[in-house]
């Protein structure tokens, strides 16, 4: 199919960036007339700007006018006609001394023309509708552009005629200067007298239509950079204050588990076309500037001081570029702990674009509190041995990489020796405090023409001296990180939002650890517990900061967050595969526990976390009484990672061989099969020696432990039971200490005794 006909058949956006590729210099209209003899011809061979190649370009476009005006005879409709007719006397007029000028702007657009067919054709061979929309997205940014890169094309024309019209117009005043001298010296000669004269006129008249000329071309260009500095304006205002806010945010959120889509090589591609652009349009307008000072002309509208303000206006441009694109890459750990080594990496989205690296600059890292990142804002610096902690190897220079052309500086072995704390307030703690890595450097742009001082903050961090320490300080984080708006003062949140807010947070915060999101019945749970209130059914309740992580749950000693971060760990580091595949229930409370088992045979059991120990885990199961008729739900003395260390949870419920069904009624083995580590087929002695096996018991079950699964096991090793047991089945036992209960306050039964066998 031709070239043209495929152009044809698009639609929407792609036929408007079509339209937007040609101008006045070149009309669509042209285009389309002429399409079958513009596409025989071979312009990629052409090369406009290689004065052998001169004496055919003409050629071409004296034939593309022939053609023109063959087509204009022939042409039934009107309006094309005419259409035509004005391109054909535009082309005579303006590219008939300057052919190559006309090849060169056909050859950009036909360019330009098959991208944008590519593209389109491409995005319709099927992309998925995420797809397609990041593609318009994409494409209408590289539109916009494209648009600036043909805008400054046409005026790199304009320049070049504005050059060589006052490069004549001083020829043709020097002549004009000259016959003036010679009529002075030749006023006894008539005839010589009136032919100088007439020469000087002639002259004196060219000189007045290159003076309208010049101030025309001048009046002109003055408002072209106008617009184009205002179109730069916007497209920066939408890479810069749109995509590039959008990063940082899915950075931010990164940092809470969210999936972070990093488009970042895209967005410098955007920054490096607008500072290639910007950089140039700058150029150009100091050029105008220059000629404007060399043939001083009376042009109205004060030209000169609106050529002054363009210059600056374009600097501050490329000023705010260079500032917004000097980002932290690999954020740095934002709970820090002091002595310990981490890692952060800033880049400069612009530095290959504009030669930074030509001149490697430093980077320093500074740690500042919140109120001198405040300051920082207001004032734009931080004033000296401002800091609030020390950092060693904290100096870095930034290094450029030529095969992704990037220039980045990647500090490996920061340490922060000491921190300096502000004074507390109320119930704040040390773990409510905020502070930031602040990296500074110093920009040479265009061999020292510009020098930019440049810094930017990092993701709030909380500073810690000790582990335990790290519940609250990540508690801290997730907060900032999850509600965090755009432009705020540092570092400041909500004290309360929403609870389907939070819900989400914290699903996507175990997902990332644990590798399985909550479910609703998970987050009900969590809910009742975080609000006090196992009823909880208001989805819009306003969770406060207090609640969250500030106030013990009931009867208990630690927090919400507390309790749910020891949940995450413990699952994170022990249980992974288990609660991926669904056979830790988790969430549920004793009580539901209890009514979820009677409803089920004896032996079933399911595993929930524990409400009264941080990070335990217990087992619940359901069998018939020995006190009183009918079941009895019976739940062990939570496991804990110390626990989890010795032996897995998997093994251990291999061990209990009063553990039947996982519920609802799931064979124990069929469930749990696969993640035990110890088996009956595994020799019972290695090089001689009897192997042990370490055994999950409870005492007074015994009997239903199964010893004899373990051939080859002297029975006789086995220990009494604990002194702290107290036999369920002995009435002297029944009114013991409760602090010889198990943690639930309930049977005083689940104590766990860890057997050699």
């Amino acid at each position: 199919m031709a070239h043209w006909a495929r152009v044809q058949q698009l639609h929407g956006e792609a036929l408007q960036q079509v339209g937007l590729v040609y101008g006045d210099n070149f009309p669509i209209d042209v285009r389309c007339a002429l399409a079958p003899w513009i596409e025989k011809q071979p312009w990629e061979e052409l090369d406009p700007d290689n004065p052998q190649h001169d004496t055919y370009l003409a050629q071409i476009v004296n034939t593309l006018i022939q053609e023109l005006e063959a087509k204009i005879s022939t042409c039934d409709n009107f309006l094309m006609r005419v259409k035509l007719s004005e391109a054909a006397s535009d082309f005579k007029q303006r590219y008939s001394s300057n052919p190559n000028q006309l090849v060169r702007i056909i050859k950009h657009c036909l360019q330009n023309e098959m991208r944008i067919l590519q593209q389109a054709e491409d995005f319709c061979r099927g992309l998925t509708s995420h797809m397609q929309v990041a593609h318009n997205h994409v494409q209408e940014i590289n539109l916009a552009l494209d648009k600036l890169r043909n805008r400054y094309q046409e005026t790199s024309n304009d320049l070049r005629q504005m050059q060589q019209g006052q490069e004549a117009f001083v020829i043709q005043y020097q002549e004009s200067s000259k016959r003036q001298a010679q009529l002075q010296q030749m006023s006894g000669n008539p005839e010589m007298v009136a032919r100088l004269q007439h020469e000087k006129d002639m002259f004196d008249n060219a000189l007045r239509q290159k003076v309208q000329d010049l101030v025309h071309l001048r009046m002109n260009l003055v408002d072209t950079f106008h617009k184009m500095i205002l179109e730069l304006t916007e497209i920066q205002k939408r890479i810069l204050d749109i995509e590039l806010i959008r990063w940082k945010r899915g950075q931010q959120l990164a940092g809470n588990g969210v999936t972070f889509e990093d488009n970042l090589n895209q967005i410098q591609d955007w920054c490096e076309a607008l500072a290639e652009i910007i950089w140039k349009i700058r150029q150009q307008i100091r050029q105008v500037e220059t000629l404007c000072g060399q043939v001083p002309l009376n042009v109205p509208g004060n030209v000169m001081e609106k050529i002054t303000v363009l210059n600056t206006q374009i600097t501050n441009l490329l000023s705010s570029l260079v500032t917004s694109t000097f980002i932290i890459e690999k954020q740095p750990p934002q709970v820090m702990k002091t002595n310990t080594r981490f890692t952060a990496t800033v880049r400069l989205l612009v530095g290959s674009q504009l030669s930074v690296h030509m001149t490697p600059p430093q980077v320093k890292a500074t740690i500042i509190s919140e109120v001198q990142a405040i300051a920082l804002l207001k004032n734009d610096k931080v004033g000296p041995g401002e800091a609030s902690g020390e950092i060693l190897n904290n100096i870095g220079t930034m290094e450029y990489q030529q095969s992704n052309r990037q220039l980045s500086v990647s500090f490996r072995n920061m340490q922060l020796r000491k921190i300096k704390r502000a004074e507390k307030k109320g119930t704040e703690s040390v773990m409510d405090e905020k502070f930031s890595l602040l990296f500074q450097s110093q920009f040479k742009v265009g061999g020292g023409e510009l020098v930019f001082q440049v810094w930017t903050l990092s993701l709030p961090v909380v500073v810690i001296v000790h582990g335990n320490q790290e519940p609250h300080a990540w508690a801290t984080v997730t907060w900032d990180n999850a509600f965090a708006e755009p432009g705020r003062v540092p570092f400041q949140v909500p004290e309360k939002v929403n609870w389907q807010e939070m819900a989400e947070v914290l699903s996507t915060k175990f997902r990332a650890a644990t590798g399985r999101e909550l479910n609703e019945d998970n987050l009900q749970f969590l809910a009742g517990k975080i609000f006090r209130n196992p009823q909880y059914q208001d989805g819009n309740m306003m969770l406060t900061w207090s609640q969250f992580c500030k106030e013990p749950l009931p009867d208990r000693s630690f927090t919400f967050w507390e309790w749910f971060y020891a949940i995450m760990k413990i699952t994170r580091e022990h249980l992974r595969t288990l609660w991926i595949d669904s056979l830790i229930l988790g969430f549920v409370g004793r009580h539901q526990a209890e009514e979820m088992l009677l409803k089920r045979c004896n032996g079933t059991f399911l595993l929930r976390f524990s409400d009264s120990e941080l990070g335990g885990v217990t087992i619940a199961w359901v069998t018939d009484s020995q006190q009183r008729e009918g079941q009895e739900v019976f739940m062990v003395q939570p496991f804990t990672s110390r626990d989890f260390v010795i032996r897995s949870l998997a093994d251990r419920i291999s061990d209990l061989k009063n553990l039947l069904y996982l519920y609802p009624d799931i064979p124990k083995d069929q469930a749990f099969g696969k993640y035990y580590t110890y088996t009956e087929n595994q020799p019972s002695s290695v090089n001689g020696y009897v192997r042990p096996v370490l055994v999950t018991q409870i005492p007074g079950w015994s009997g239903t432990c199964g010893l004899d699964s373990y051939p080859g096991t002297p029975q006789s090793v086995m220990q009494s039971p604990d002194p702290g047991y107290h036999d369920p089945h002995n009435p002297a036992d029944m009114h013991c200490d409760p602090e010889n209960y198990d943690v639930y306050g309930a049977e005083p039964f689940g104590i766990k005794v860890e057997r050699w066998m």
